[in-house]
């Protein structure tokens, strides 16, 4: 079964964070081996998302317009159909 979230596949956990995040997680959770240089400009680039308006109200704006997007409900199994055979003639 493929996971499609706005559009968009997501295969793994990762994807699914980084999708519900909008911003790819290592620049939340940083990269191995990053120099102190990296680390800093990397922490500043989340605050400035952070601290963006347009992205901290987005939920907001989105839950409030319509609340039924965020209900999820488990879609029923159809029953499996057998195929048909069908005998030759003699």
């Amino acid at each position: 079964m493929l996971n499609y979230v706005g559009g968009h596949r997501a295969d793994t956990p990762h994807d699914f964070f980084e999708l519900a995040l909008g911003a790819p997680v290592d620049l939340w959770l940083g990269v191995e081996g990053e120099s102190e240089e990296e680390r800093a400009a990397r922490l500043d680039a989340a605050c400035d998302i952070i601290t963006d308006p347009e992205f901290y109200d987005l939920p907001a704006r989105v839950i409030h317009h319509d609340p039924e997007l965020f209900n999820v409900v488990a879609l029923p199994r159809l029953p499996r159909r057998r195929p048909v055979r069908r005998r030759a003639a003699a």
